[in-house]
């Protein structure tokens, strides 16, 4: 490809990204529209399904779509994920019935899943070669990562505006010729210089990896709200995670083509890369999560101002994305320094959040957030690419998302946990109590919240911990480890990983 195709391909890439990740969070902002119109005395129950429906189908196509793109190529793939996204867009825009909107909803996750992932496989072949020697390419990942940050964090506002001014079904029809301009480009412009060779695809792993996946965030989404943890329906979906994984493992271990080699984990930078990033997650959805909980219930901020807050966040990414490639720094490096940035981050909110604090002071938080998680999301993502077998490239890397989601929804259900536990109250009912019983309700919630943030500290500095495990080897340790024939088993028997030697050292500074 000319490098004017690998720029405009690369374009292509993050605007996808953003399409994907925008439409994650975009309909959060629209509960009440779409409620009012489809189904205004039951709708409100349904709702919490229209996000789920998206991120289940998303997380159970994961581990199949990397094998796909080692198996049939990422341009196939990429363009069937855009495709099915957009069907899934069109049908919700269409939607007569919240049970309508809901399954086509799971139609997008199908597509939306691969939107995420599968681009980041086309970024990695995308890079200039002469780049990736020089450690030059190691730009596309971080960017990557900073684009869906920034979309993750203006989601919300611009659905809000669009309900507001366009009307709910708008949300979902934008994608269209934004979608179409995207298989457009990606058909005429993306010739990757992939070769995939076609083999047999495990489909009892795929479904046992999505069984497995589709249980655990059943359970960590209705544990302690819909049901109780200790509920029948709880144990028994935890249960199920817990006897799909086995499944799911022991499949792996005598497949003859694994969805998700085994051997992928003797190689530290994908075995450690894989635990962090699922830190990383449950840390984000800590940081995000509650932070806008708690402006919501203690401040009396509406939804779209507490959203509003999240910009600070995604210009410390982006500010950190626009730095990372002048610093040359290794992605071990960025690793290390970010976990620690989020562990600082957290112990500020922990001593610093209180009922009266500074809005400014909170928004300066997340603007150093920000900095910490562009240091990790994109940088993680990229050591695990240069690391990976160039024939597992396309799993190596779907594998990275699929361990953020898990890291998602068990960071979702510790965090809750903790907050519930110490919170006894009722949220909802906060805004009505009198001055005294608000005071006291606004008090205790505001500890609840603190405890949470020492528990996110807690985790990120089990990050760092583990950050230290990653070997000192630099940007191109990858790529020149896939030239020089590294090679890890990729079928049965298993057959022992050749050392990777004679990479280029890059410890950062």
């Amino acid at each position: 490809m000319s490098a004017t195709q690998r720029k405009i391909g690369m374009f292509v890439c993050l605007f996808t990204i953003v399409l994907a990740v925008l439409d994650l969070q975009i309909v959060s902002a629209a509960t009440v529209p779409i409620v009012r119109d489809l189904d205004p005395v039951h709708g409100i129950d349904q709702f919490p399904w229209l996000i789920s429906a998206f991120a289940l189908a998303s997380a159970a196509m994961l581990p199949l779509y990397g094998k796909l793109c080692d198996t049939l190529g990422a341009q196939r793939v990429f363009l069937g994920a855009v495709a099915t996204f957009l069907l899934g867009s069109a049908l919700c825009g269409a939607a007569q019935s919240m049970t309508w909107l809901i399954a086509a909803r799971a139609v997008q996750g199908l597509g939306g899943g691969g939107l995420m992932s599968i681009t980041m496989v086309v970024i990695a072949h995308l890079k200039d070669p002469d780049d990736e020697a020089g450690g030059g390419g190691r730009s596309g990942g971080g960017l990557g990562g900073i684009v869906a940050g920034g979309g993750m964090a203006l989601g919300p506002w611009l659905g809000g505006i669009l309900s507001d001014h366009a009307g709910w079904r708008w949300i979902f029809y934008v994608n269209l010729p934004l979608g179409l301009a995207v298989l457009a480009a990606g058909a005429v412009v993306l010739k990757l210089p992939d070769h995939p060779v076609r083999r047999p695809l495990d489909w009892a792993g795929a479904g046992l990896a999505a069984a497995f996946s589709t249980a655990l965030l059943l359970a960590t989404d209705w544990g302690g709200k819909k049901y109780a943890w200790s509920s029948p329906e709880i144990i028994g979906l935890l249960c199920a995670a817990v006897a799909a994984l086995a499944l799911f493992l022991w499949r792996q271990n005598r497949a003859t083509e694994p969805v998700l080699p085994l051997s992928l984990f003797r190689i530290p930078e994908l075995r450690w890369g894989f635990v962090v990033q699922g830190i990383t997650g449950a840390a984000m959805m800590c940081a995000i999560y509650y932070v806008l909980v708690y402006l919501q219930v203690v401040r009396g901020l509406s939804s779209s101002a507490a959203g509003l807050f999240l910009l600070p966040m995604a210009v410390g990414m982006t500010g950190v994305g626009i730095l990372a490639g002048r610093l040359g720094w290794s992605a071990r490096t960025f690793t290390l320094t970010g976990t620690l940035t989020m562990t600082a981050v957290f112990v500020l909110l922990a001593a610093t959040v209180r009922p009266d604090t500074s809005l400014w002071l909170i928004r300066a938080e997340l603007l150093l957030a920000g900095a910490g998680f562009g240091q990790l999301v994109g940088q993680l993502i990229q050591l695990v690419q240069e690391a990976a077998p160039r024939p597992l490239l396309g799993v190596a890397t779907t594998s990275i998302r699929f361990f953020q989601t898990l890291g998602n929804a068990l960071g979702a259900a510790l965090f809750g946990t903790v907050l519930f536990r110490l919170f006894h109250g009722d949220v909802n009912t906060i805004p009505t109590l009198g001055a005294a019983q608000h005071a006291a309700a606004v008090r205790d919630f505001v500890h609840a919240t603190d405890i949470v943030f020492w528990c996110g500290a807690a985790v990120m500095l089990l990050g760092a911990v583990l950050a230290t495990r990653l070997p000192r080897r630099g940007g191109n340790a990858g790529g020149s480890g896939r030239k020089a024939g590294t090679e890890v088993a990729v079928s049965r028997p298993v057959t022992p990983v050749t050392p990777v030697t004679g990479r280029p050292v890059f410890d950062g500074p």
